[in-house]
């Protein structure tokens, strides 16, 4: 895992509130690192571009929502996600904090 990975998963653990100056995809994988499903959805329910779209769809994955995942996957470009809910995890904290 890179420093910045590692750093952001670390402040998860840490911190309060993610960073403001984060990307709104990234802000709300962080809550969802926090377990605040609600908080997360509620970032990328608004937002419209892709990495947004990602990770709404690992939300709706995560909630068992295969359907509405899918429906996300595809908003993204990405295909349905068939690793663990983790591995999903991780992949979009590297893809997100390297972005």
């Amino acid at each position: 895992m890179r420093e910045s990975a590692r750093t952001f998963t670390q402040s998860i653990q840490t911190d309060a509130a993610p960073d403001p100056a984060w990307s709104t995809a990234l802000c709300a994988l962080w809550w969802t690192g926090k377990g605040e499903w609600d908080k997360a959805h509620a970032l990328v329910a608004r937002a419209t571009g892709g990495a947004e779209a990602w990770v709404h769809a690992h939300l709706h994955r995560l909630e068992g929502d295969h359907a509405n995942a899918a429906y996300w996957y595809k908003a993204a470009g990405k295909a349905i996600c068939e690793v663990s809910l983790e591995e999903e995890f991780q992949t979009l904290v590297e893809a997100l904090v390297e972005a």
